[in-house]
């Protein structure tokens, strides 16, 4: 039996790896990539929490995570595709939203 310390460890790392991608990429795609490591990286604490204590909780909230993700990746996708289609682009720096 692999220690609840251990899931958590590994969560910190892929959610810091996320955030470090978020803070260093330019690309959209790349960025809503991040985002999504960051939130397996929560659904993990969850489910080694909910394990660790013997509840079904965690397993709901990522139930209820992964489905709030699914929609993420619609819409951004949706909203990337747009912005590709006006500025031939998915750096964040060139897209000013404002003024197309």
């Amino acid at each position: 039996m692999v220690p609840t310390a251990y899931y958590l460890i590994l969560a910190a790392v892929i959610f810091s790896i996320g955030a470090l991608g978020v803070l260093v990429r330019r690309n959209a795609l790349i960025i809503f990539m991040c985002i999504e490591m960051m939130m397996n990286a929560a659904n993990l604490t969850f489910v080694a929490l909910a394990r660790h204590f013997g509840t079904l909780d965690g397993q709901i909230v990522v139930f209820l995570v992964m489905a709030i993700a699914a929609a993420e990746v619609a819409i951004g996708l949706g909203i990337v595709v747009g912005l590709v289609r006006h500025r031939d682009t998915t750096n964040v720096d060139r897209i000013n939203l404002l003024r197309w």
